[in-house]
Parts: structure tokens; sequence; C-alpha cells
């Protein structure tokens, strides 16, 4: 079955009537789109948490689709959300892992254990900071970042690069 607005807004239709075949159908092509809308925006290793748990929000959401409305953009807004709430579990895990790595180390001026990501980038230039937030964190592709900064593909490249290189030496200078 070919995914397509019409079809899955027929299926979710018969699904919240109570149609088990329709139902599952529906779980499927949402997984089969899910999967290729999550696919540039994290890494493949958390992909299919990630689509499981897109999957369980659209579950308990079933009865908030409105029928007269498009299927798609309903989806897309609940992936949106779960994905957000991904990059913050990353993030923060990213973060943490960042200040124990620095407080491992209990010979280290008590500054270093205070650098954390926020710090990083709001020291470098905004266009660099701006480009790592898209493309290291938020996991967007050269191309998306570049459309959205109006930046060329290379200097995104370049900005990511020399961004990345200067929060090296401030950590170390950290130290």
């Amino acid at each position: 079955m070919a995914a397509n607005e019409d079809s899955l807004r027929h299926l979710m239709t018969k699904a919240q009537q109570g149609d088990k075949r329709s139902y599952a159908l529906l779980l499927e092509e949402c997984q089969k789109w899910l999967k290729r809308y999550y696919a540039r925006k994290i890494p493949p290793a958390a992909l299919d948490d990630l689509v499981q748990e897109t999957l369980i929000s659209v579950h308990r959401k079933l009865s908030s689709y409105d029928p007269s409305r498009p299927f798609l953009p309903w989806l897309a807004a609940i992936g949106r959300y779960r994905w957000i709430d991904h990059l913050r579990k990353v993030y923060r895990a990213d973060e943490t892992g960042l200040e124990e790595e620095l407080l491992a180390d209990p010979a280290e001026e008590p500054v270093s254990a205070k650098v954390s990501l926020d710090k990083l980038l709001d020291m470098l230039p905004e266009k660099q900071a701006s480009v790592i937030r898209m493309v290291k964190i938020q996991g967007l592709s050269i191309t998306e970042a570049a459309a959205m900064t109006g930046q060329s593909e290379s200097l995104v490249k370049v900005n990511v690069h020399r961004g990345i290189k200067k929060m090296n030496v401030l950590v170390e200078n950290s130290e």
C-alpha cells in the first residue's frame, strides 16, 4: 500500500471506529513514514526507539485526531514533539557527560568543572554557534543548515570545523 494523505486519513478514521485491521495497517504505514522522517535527524542507533515512542504517542492521541483535517501534518507534529524530547534527553546526557569528565580529576581547577556546552557555544561567533547547534545538536544536514542560515554549504562546513576547533582550545585553556 502506498501511504498517501487520503489512504492514511481513511485508515485513521477506520481505526478510530475500532477497525483493528485498519489500525494495524495505519501503524505499519506510520512506522515507515516516521523512519524516513527521522532518518536524517537522528543517529541510526536511536531510530527504532524514537519511532516506537512516536507510535505510542500516536496511539495515545488517537482520539484527538479530527478526520476533517489532514493526517500527515498531525503525524508530523507528534513526530516533531517526540524528536524535540529526544534531543533534550541527548543534550542533557551530553552535558552531564562533559561535566562528569571534567570533574573526574579532583586535581583540576573548579573553573573547568563549570564549563558547559552552552557556555562554550556562547563564546563562539554567532554564525559558528548556530550551525554547530543545527548540525551537531539538532542533527540537521549541512544542506538544511545552509538553507536555514543563508550560508553556503562550504561555509557551514568551515564554520562547524572552526567552531569545534575553537571550543577545544577553550576547554584546554580552562584547565
